[in-house]
C-alpha cells in the first residue's frame, strides 16, 4: 500500500497526541484526502459534520480502553487507529467525487490504483489511518512496521469491503491484518482481547494485571 502522507505526518511534533484533538485530526484527514486525490486522481466531497462525529465517538470509545496504552503502548496505537477506521467507515465522512478527473494508471500502482477504483472511501479511510500509524511509530520507536502484501490485494478488499459494510468493528481487524499482526474476528473493537495484550498481561504478576485493570 502506498502512503503518500505519511511523510507529511511524520513532520508533525508529537502526533500521537494532537489526533487526539478536534482541529487536529480534521485538519489532517482533510490533508490526507488532498494527498491521496493529488497521487491517484480521484476526487472526495468531505461532510465535516460526519468527519467530527466519527472523531467523539471514537475518542469515547477509545478513552474507555486506554488503560491498555500502559500494557502495551506499540499495540494499542494500531488498536486506536482501528477504531479510527470503524468510525470513519461508520459514519462515511468522505465521498468520492466522480467524473472530476481520471485516474491515472502506471505499471508501478496498478495493484493500488485498483483498489482505488474498487472502493475509493474505504481507500482513503484505510489509507489515512495507516500513515497515521506508520509516522507515530517513525516518532516513538523509530521505525514504521511492515505492511503486509494482501494490503494490495484486490480479493482482500473485497471481502473487506463486504464484511465491515455488515460490522464495522470487522475495520479493526483488517487493520491488524494489513500490518501482518493476528486479527481476533471475534471482538475486534475490544482491545483486551488482543493478543498482544493478553501476552503482555500474561507475563505480568496476577496482582499487577488486576491493578492495571
Amino acid at each position: 500500500m502506498d502512503l503518500p502522507f505519511k511523510d507529511e505526518l511524520a513532520l508533525m511534533p508529537d502526533l500521537g497526541h494532537r489526533l487526539r484533538q478536534l482541529r487536529w485530526f480534521r485538519a489532517t484527514f482533510r490533508s490526507s484526502a488532498k494527498v491521496v486525490s493529488d497521487t491517484f486522481g480521484v476526487r472526495y466531497d468531505i461532510d465535516e459534520t460526519k468527519l467530527t462525529r466519527a472523531f467523539l465517538d471514537w475518542i469515547e470509545i477509545m478513552d474507555a480502553q486506554k488503560r491498555f496504552a500502559e500494557i502495551d503502548r506499540a499495540d494499542f496505537i494500531v488498536f486506536a487507529a482501528g477504531l479510527v477506521l470503524r468510525e470513519l467507515i461508520r459514519q462515511a465522512p468522505a465521498k468520492e467525487i466522480s467524473g472530476l478527473t481520471q485516474l491515472i494508471e502506471t505499471e508501478a500502482n496498478a495493484k493500488t490504483m485498483e483498489i482505488v477504483r474498487f472502493w475509493p472511501e474505504g481507500f482513503l479511510y484505510t489509507n489515512y489511518c495507516v500513515s497515521a500509524i506508520s509516522a507515530v511509530y517513525q516518532q516513538e520507536f523509530g521505525s514504521a512496521p511492515s505492511i503486509d502484501k494482501c494490503a494490495d490485494d484486490l480479493r482482500t478488499w473485497w471481502s473487506y469491503r463486504e464484511n465491515v459494510t455488515e460490522m464495522p468493528a470487522y475495520a479493526v481487524a483488517f487493520l491488524d491484518r494489513f500490518l501482518g499482526a493476528e486479527p481476533n474476528w471475534i471482538t475486534p473493537d475490544h482491545a483486551q482481547s488482543r493478543q498482544a495484550m493478553q501476552r503482555a498481561l500474561g507475563t505480568q504478576r496476577p496482582t499487577d494485571a488486576i491493578r492495571q485493570l
